[in-house]
């Protein structure tokens, strides 16, 4: 489309004979573009220069614009390195022009302009890189390359900072280089000499860029970004920058590495770096502590160009002051470098991009995002008229009511509509962006549990100042609410094992300080549950989910679950970090069951469902993952590969928050002896140790702890059998030689992960053998037996042991697999076992109710005692808190008349099982 279609605004002139001027430029415009050219001529003496002395190219442009600045930027890249200098400042003019009259015309928008001195500066210092690169080949300077090298630079980076590197540039931008070569392209014998000569090259191009001559410059170049710049070259290798960046890089360095864009040279070395950075820029948990770095990055801003005090027009900064522009990108940068590890859709490097993943993540409300970037679109166009008036490197406004005039004139305002617009939008910036960063001030406290409280400073959580400092602000709100607790003594002592057991503080209590829901949830699990209050202070970092987003959503379910642990995982570098990064999945979604289940948003049948689910997902996706990284070493797997059978409650899909994991691995390696890799294994080899990679994986504790325990005790022969079984002689033993405890165990085996097809098959067995064992004689006499030695074995812990004793909770799941087995039905679920005993007519609908109501009930406290304690209830020792839950779970009005129903519902269960097995 034309120029002239597109004209929406027309600055007026400020002077009207340099307007006039302007319009004697060119001939046969339409009237707005005259109007335009004029108005703009009259108002930026800089602009007028730059149509007198490219009248005739613009006059061209004006047909195309596009198509104009295609072409510049292409003669651009095809530059030769004699006409570097000359050509680089007439394509600035031209470029410039032309950019300028778009934006002044309503032609392009912010994004357009600001991209378009992006691309033109990318293409300049790449052009510069190119030829310099070239030139010092050519000249043997760079041992080990050919001519052919010149056109990735030889290796050389040019990483855009800034404005530049999200493609934001204003007129009179600096651009924010760091210069960086891939020393991967050099031995030792070589490495000096290409160092020496990627110096003297950015120096080179520094100098074409930067230098003023009578054509004027291209852009003035800052390298003062890169690692530690007052004592470092200013072209430095990969390796050294990502050491640096690992020892001792900073919050602010993190920030700018958010906009960081390989521009020029070798872009896929570039890309590669910013990956390796990526651990460093990118945090693994939610990072509250750089909202204090952000904002002691801002006052020393303020300090350093005396920016503070109440707003005043007259030359106050637009992009540092008060409200400005700087204001914004740090409102955004600080969110993403929070948020941005957890969630990759964060890591964008353009403002308007990272307001709107903000928002759309719920981070911030799109209402925040929308009004924020129309400010920043209406501060940056303020800066650019500024800007356009002198090509002056500023961001200040006019300090005169004649400079004030100028700066309207140019935006096509009256002097007093544009200064009200001005303080009405910086006020209100401000408004929307200080309480982010400014922390409250710390309020007065009484003396509750001051001996306690006392002892805090010695914790390790306390040994740096900015987390006592943090802390101080912090402790008020949080003992107010433990004195509400319903004993506050109690609920102060189990928060005082909560810090004592931190081994840091500056991170959650950051955390805690931006989001104050987050006090009253650590008050009641400490007022509550022991036990969770205790893994909280090993696993502080699984708050990050409550403010995330999503964490009282409703339940994804296992399936839905895998593919987010996949998604998780992919995110990681190698295969130990995708390990920990399951970890820090399980951990997370494990603690919201736990939590909701603590709150009453679930039941305790709906937590362990979900506790299963998870640990279904967990399984499900670590096998890819293990079976990946075995088969790298030993080849793929021989025959179809194997399945994953969950066991027990695993395998009935009902865990507590404190299960371990009963797996076994068949395989069908279909007469395959061996595999075939770098190290091959015979079949029965490999799947054992494949079974054992898997097992490892799951067990071993890392840097963030472990999964789950798991045991293979219930596959064929126990422990005297192998890790995993070939399908065939699955079956045989099931057949011919395994007791009635194993057919028991088969009642709840389920398919969890591998080889679907092959486990379709596994339960199309198990359901056959079921049937067929159902008729056997000793059924009944084996049972019998197993429970006696079960009870000799191992008494229950007092009156409150829901699991073990007769009629609890491990006697009913028995009789529920006796009577599954008896049946031949593939039930998995204790209920429904149990209801099929029903159908088969070996009890009656009475017993039923017993054993389902002693079920019910002992899974209750089962679930509730493993959360709330880790171990057996104990009511004495769980404070008022614990006992409330308990009674709120099993619905009785105090823990005498629970302790009454427990051993009714257990004389009621024991009289059934010892009737029914003799």
């Amino acid at each position: 489309m034309s120029f002239e279609s597109r004209i929406t605004r027309i600055p007026r002139p400020y002077e009207p004979e340099r307007a006039d001027d302007a319009a004697a430029l060119f001939t046969g415009l339409s009237a707005n573009t005259a109007q335009l050219v004029a108005g703009t001529g009259g108002s930026s003496p800089y602009l007028l220069g730059l149509m007198q002395k490219e009248a005739d190219w613009l006059a061209d442009a004006f047909h195309d614009p596009e198509a104009a600045l295609d072409a510049a930027l292409a003669a651009v890249r095809a530059l030769e390195a004699d006409a570097l200098a000359v050509e680089l400042r007439r394509a600035k003019r031209r470029i410039a022009a032309l950019t300028a009259l778009a934006d002044l015309g309503g032609v392009w928008p912010l994004e357009k302009v600001t991209g378009a001195l992006s691309d033109f500066a990318a293409a300049a210092v790449d052009v510069c890189l190119r030829r310099l690169v070239a030139a010092e080949i050519n000249r043997g300077k760079i041992p080990s390359l050919g001519i052919e090298d010149a056109e990735v630079a030889g290796g050389m980076i040019a990483l855009a900072m800034g404005k530049m590197g999200a493609g934001e540039l204003n007129y009179s931008s600096d651009i924010d280089l760091i210069m960086l070569f891939d020393e991967s392209r050099f031995d030792e014998d070589s490495y000096f000499d290409a160092r020496a000569a990627f110096i003297r090259v950015t120096r080179k191009m520094t100098s074409i860029l930067s230098d003023v001559t009578a054509d004027g410059y291209v852009f003035r170049t800052d390298l003062r970004l890169r690692p530690d710049a007052s004592v470092t070259p200013v072209c430095l290798s990969t390796l050294a920058a990502e050491h640096y960046y690992e020892s001792v890089g900073r919050t602010w360095e993190r920030a700018a590495y958010i906009k960081a864009n390989p521009c020029a040279g070798d872009i896929k070395a570039g890309a590669a770096f910013l990956e390796t950075l990526r651990p460093f820029v990118w945090r693994k948990h939610l990072d509250f502590a750089a909202i204090q770095d952000a904002h002691d990055m801002r006052l020393k801003i303020r300090d350093h160009k005396g920016l503070h005090g109440p707003l005043v027009l007259e030359g106050h900064n637009m992009k540092l002051g008060r409200g400005g522009i700087r204001e914004i990108e740090f409102f955004t940068q600080t969110r993403q470098l929070i948020a941005g590890g957890r969630n990759p859709a964060l890591r964008v490097r353009q403002t308007r991009e990272g307001l709107q993943e903000l928002a759309r993540a719920e981070w911030i409300p799109q209402e925040v995002a929308d009004t924020l970037y129309e400010h920043y679109v209406f501060h940056r166009t303020v800066e650019h008229r500024v800007q356009m008036i002198n090509d002056q490197q500023t961001h200040a406004l006019p300090t005169t009511p004649e400079g004030f005039e100028r700066l309207a004139a140019l935006m096509g305002y009256e002097t007093e509509a544009l200064r009200a617009e001005l303080v009405q939008r910086i006020e209100e910036v401000h408004t929307l962006t200080e309480g982010f960063f400014a922390p409250g001030e710390a309020k007065p406290v009484d003396d509750f549990g001051a001996e306690i409280v006392q002892r805090w400073m010695d914790y390790p959580a306390f040994r740096s100042d900015r987390a006592v400092e943090i802390f101080k602000r912090l402790r008020p709100e949080i003992l107010s609410r433990l004195k509400e607790a319903a004993k506050p003594d109690e609920a102060l002592l189990q928060f005082d094992a909560f810090l004592k057991g931190l081994p840091a503080g500056v991170q959650l209590f950051s955390l805690f300080e931006a989001n104050p829901q987050l006090n009253q949830l650590i008050v009641d699990i400490c007022a509550t549950a022991p036990a969770l209050a205790q893994y909280l202070s090993r696993n502080a970092d699984v708050f990050d989910m409550v403010i995330s987003g999503g964490f009282f959503s409703e339940w994804p379910g296992a399936e839905k679950l895998t593919k987010r642990l996949e998604r998780a995982m992919s995110e990681a570098r190698d295969y130990e970090d995708k390990l920990n990064m399951a970890r820090r999945f399980m951990k997370e979604w494990h603690f919201r069951v736990g939590v909701h289940h603590l709150r009453g948003l679930i039941t305790a049948v709906e937590a362990g469902r979900e506790y299963a689910d998870l640990a279904e997902a967990v399984i499900a996706g670590l096998w890819p993952l293990v079976l990946e990284d075995f088969s790298a070493k030993h080849g793929t797997p021989p025959g179809r590969g194997a399945v994953v059978l969950g066991m027990g409650s695993l395998g009935a899909a009902r865990l507590n928050s404190a299960s371990d994991l009963d797996l076994i691995m068949i395989y069908d390696a279909e007469g395959v002896e061996s595999s075939e890799g770098r190290r091959p294994l015979a079949t029965r080899a490999y799947y054992a140790r494949l079974t054992q990679a898997l097992v490892t994986a799951v067990t071993v504790p890392m840097s963030d702890g472990r999964l789950y325990e798991v045991d293979m005790r219930l596959r064929p022969s126990g422990r005297q059998g192998p890790v995993a079984t070939s399908f065939t002689a699955f079956q045989d033993y099931q057949r011919n030689e395994a007791w009635t405890w194993e057919h028991l165990a088969l009642t709840r085996a389920r398919p969890v992960a591998g080889n679907m097809e092959l486990g379709a098959e596994v339960e199309a067995f198990r359901r056959v053998l079921l049937a067929e064992k159902s008729k056997g004689g000793s059924v009944l006499a084996d049972v019998s037996e197993m429970r006696s030695r079960i009870a000799a074995a191992k008494a229950p812990q007092g009156d409150w042991d829901a699991k073990i004793g007769a009629g609890r909770l491990q006697d009913v799941e028995l009789l529920a697999q006796t009577a599954a087995l008896r049946a031949g039905s593939d039930a998995r679920l204790v209920s429904e076992q149990i209801a099929a005993g029903v159908a088969s007519g070996w009890f009656n609908a009475a017993d039923e109710a017993a054993l389902c109501r002693a079920a019910a009930l002992f899974w209750q406290l089962q679930a509730s005692a493993r959360l709330l304690t880790g171990g057996v209830l104990k009511p004495e020792d769980l404070g008022e808190g614990g006992r409330r839950f308990i009674l709120r779970e099993t619905g009785y009005e105090n823990i005498e008349a629970l302790r009454q129903a427990m051993a009714e519902a257990a004389q009621e269960a024991d009289a059934v099982v010892t009737r029914l097995l003799g």
